[in-house]
């Protein structure tokens, strides 16, 4: 062999959350709104939009030679993973017939179930969807969090973050990072903060009001709250 080529690996995710009737299915945002428009309703929205059952699509991906599966819990953050009981079942029915990694995410955090009072750890909550047949866990605010902590620490890990406690359990090959960046367009560099790192764009990519730079912003919560934290830097 004269070189090494890099192979090309297919990662498909999946939106997941539930409809209105609690099932669970594959979704699609557009700038994070899943639901359908509908003139006729006076919200104009409609159900959520739904492209599948994430199970079923899961398998045929897998047939058509996806190389992993990711399915991320759009909706987890507004509930704890130990009782979603539907998504852990997702997990288990897939890994009986997939065989390739796959990958969960949304809610893995530590949290306190508002019922009983019982706090949960971010590890306890990885574990959880480990055993139900997840291979890695994507981990997106939480690992915001973690890193504003960092910064604001001057750079001194606490060894308590979930990125820190999953990792040292499970290995850091177990754990993935996933970002939701918002995209804020300036008219220079010099109007943005030097901790930013700003990237210049081509006429295609312009802003709305013809800006030819942005940074990128990272967003907490399904995209819902945006923080002062550069996803590239």
């Amino acid at each position: 062999i004269d070189h090494t080529e890099l192979v090309k690996r297919v990662v498909v995710a999946l939106d997941v959350r539930s409809n209105d009737n609690g099932d669970l299915v594959v979704t699609k945002g557009d700038q994070y709104d899943v639901r359908e428009k509908d003139d006729d309703a006076v919200t104009g929205r409609g159900g959520v939009r739904n492209l599948g059952k994430p199970v079923s699509l899961a398998a045929r991906y897998y047939d058509e030679g996806a190389d992993e599966i990711a399915f991320l819990n759009i909706t987890s953050f507004r509930q704890g993973v130990i009782e979603d009981m539907p998504m852990l079942q997702v997990l288990e029915e897939a890994s009986k017939s997939i065989f390739v990694p796959l990958t969960v995410g949304g809610g893995i955090r530590s949290y306190a179930d508002p019922e009983s009072g019982k706090v949960y750890s971010a590890l306890e909550v990885a574990s959880r969807y480990f055993r139900a047949g997840a291979d890695k866990i994507s981990i997106g605010s939480d690992a915001v969090y973690a890193a504003e902590d960092y910064y604001a620490s001057g750079g001194k890990k606490t060894g308590e973050t979930s990125l820190e406690t999953i990792s040292h359990r499970y290995g850091v090959q177990a754990v993935v990072v996933s970002i939701d960046p918002k995209r804020v367009y300036v008219a220079s560099p010099e109007c943005v903060d030097k901790k930013h790192t700003v990237v210049s764009l081509d006429e295609s990519q312009a802003g709305p009001n013809g800006e030819r730079y942005c940074w990128y912003q990272c967003t907490v919560k399904g995209g819902r709250e945006a923080k002062d934290i550069c996803a590239v830097s």
